[in-house]
């Protein structure tokens, strides 16, 4: 796929991918444009879908929530993969959900106040769901990398 993306649209891509809240104003005047040019541009990739919007980032450990674990999810069968993600939809605890090759049918990652919130989710929630089998339980001690792709400015 040719998404015909230039230089200059990877330099905007990185200077806001670093500071998402910068004044268009200022990424055209470090890259010697108008502050129209960088509108366009970034209309532009958003139509191509390469920019898919901004999100406001929030620290769940700040408001309470200090348990991250990894779900690894198996399934009766294969078939019922679009049931379960309909109704895993519906548990606001779970922030990422990946269909997967390997041991696991989906990974999920979910987000809890503590080992007791995590366990209700498990229990309650996920383990619950029409289609589950069994699920495997990973609890992240630290999260040390946190990125998007590099989009790497020549």
């Amino acid at each position: 796929m040719d998404l015909k993306i230039d230089k200059l649209d990877r330099q905007i891509l990185h200077l806001l991918m670093q500071n998402v809240n910068r004044a268009y104003t200022d990424i055209a005047r470090e890259l010697g444009v108008s502050g129209g040019t960088i509108h366009v541009r970034l209309k532009k990739m958003t139509e191509m879908g390469i920019v898919q919007g901004a999100q406001l980032l929030i620290n769940p450990a700040a408001i309470g929530y200090d348990i991250c674990a990894f779900i690894g999810v198996f399934l009766e069968k294969g078939s019922a993969y679009k049931e379960v993600v309909e109704k895993m939809r519906d548990i606001p605890e779970i922030v990422e959900l990946h269909y997967t090759t390997g041991s696991y049918s989906m990974f999920v990652k979910i987000i809890c106040r503590d080992t007791k919130h995590l366990r209700e989710v498990l229990n309650e929630k996920m383990q619950g769901i029409a289609g589950v089998h069994r699920t495997e339980t990973f609890i992240s001690l630290e999260e040390s990398i946190s990125r998007q792709i590099s989009v790497g400015v020549e």
